[in-house]
């Protein structure tokens, strides 16, 4: 089958092959036909080492098929099922599960992550994440599912899977944005954008965008963002929109220290700062010991969304529906896999907000 096939860490590029095999299914697998993609920042950060993922691999992480085969012992799933395929899925048993912290469970995700799930000419290919949507079929534990309706389009589930979930789950599930509530938002790519419709779904009053490129800029305002400014103005529009106060909820949605702080100084006294950017290990953020304690404003890592994908998926799919989520807005290409390379450049230089490859 097809599949783009990264080597090593620091590649800029994917080859795109025909001779990958996907393993399986083993017991409690199942095996898909993607049928779309999602090409995903978290993609770009796997191959410059911001993200540890071992090589070589078939990355791509937001997906969306159709199962083909299970293995036994599979009860969550039927072949024929549309599905989206989920990257950090919970087991269900582990402590962060019994939490209720489901979007803080490893144990599938290490598991399926440090085992081979392809093979090119008998040798062995990782997939990021333990998933790998960069192909045309894909076998995963059926923990890594999450069964859609038929009338779903592929492109609009594969976006659910990682992105739009991270962006929305950012501002209803991590910050709980009040209604009435002001709201900055850094960084317009597609996390960004998911992050203001979320804030925007949960009834903020002011959404403030922040970005270095017009276009983006642009693409805030079409989605939600009630203002939309470059860096230079943020402190202009922070002062017209709360009175100098500093904003109730802040986003960094990019992964940089610097926008982390930008982030923190621009919410007010108690407000909340939620980091939703991937950054690398090396990037420390510096924060004095006096400011933490005296403007008591909260500070909140933002992995997943913090999903529980099983019941979240679902309810994003129903706001799609309804048109308080506008998913066919973030789509900015429909490619071929073998465009790949061509859309990780633009990515690169920011021109899109989502690209989506179909099989």
């Amino acid at each position: 089958m097809r599949a783009a096939v990264w080597h090593q860490v620091g590649d800029e590029h994917f080859d795109v092959v025909e001779d990958v095999e996907a393993i399986g299914p083993a017991k409690g697998e199942v095996r898909i036909k993607i049928e779309a993609a999602g090409l995903c920042h978290s993609d770009l950060s796997a191959m410059n080492g911001t993200i540890p993922q071992p090589a070589p691999a078939v990355l791509g992480h937001e997906g969306a098929g159709v199962i083909t085969a299970v293995g036994e012992g599979v009860e969550r799933v039927k072949q024929g099922d549309h599905v989206i395929v989920v990257w950090n899925p919970p087991c269900g048993i582990c402590s962060a599960c019994k939490r209720c912290e489901y979007h803080l469970c490893l144990s599938i995700m290490f598991g399926k992550g440090m085992t081979p799930r392809f093979k090119q000419q008998q040798q062995p290919l990782f997939g990021f994440a333990g998933n790998g949507t960069f192909a045309e079929e894909l076998v995963i534990p059926q923990e890594g599912v999450v069964k859609i309706d038929d009338d779903v389009p592929f492109d609009i589930a594969a976006l659910i899977g990682c992105g739009v979930m991270t962006g929305v789950g950012a501002a209803i599930n991590t910050a709980k944005v009040k209604p009435g509530s002001s709201v900055l938002v850094i960084g317009c790519g597609g996390v960004g954008i998911a992050t203001i419709q979320g804030a925007k779904i949960a009834g903020a009053a002011n959404i403030v965008a922040v970005d270095t490129q017009e276009k983006k800029l642009e693409d805030a305002k079409r989605l939600g963002a009630t203002h939309a400014v470059l860096p230079a103005d943020l402190q202009n529009i922070s002062d017209k929109v709360t009175n100098g106060e500093g904003f109730d909820y802040t986003f960094e949605c990019i992964g940089l220290s610097a926008t982390a702080r930008q982030a923190f100084e621009a919410a007010r006294r108690g407000g909340t700062a939620v980091i939703v950017g991937a950054g690398k290990t090396e990037d420390i953020l510096g924060l004095n010991m006096f400011e933490l304690f005296f403007t008591e404003k909260k500070l909140l890592g933002c992995y997943f969304g913090s999903a529980n994908v099983y019941t979240d998926f679902n309810r994003l799919i129903n706001l799609w529906r309804t048109g308080k989520l506008d998913l066919e807005g973030m789509i900015s290409a429909k490619l071929d896999i073998s465009e790949i390379n061509t859309a990780l450049e633009a990515m690169k230089r920011g021109e899109t907000i989502r690209q989506v490859f179909t099989f």
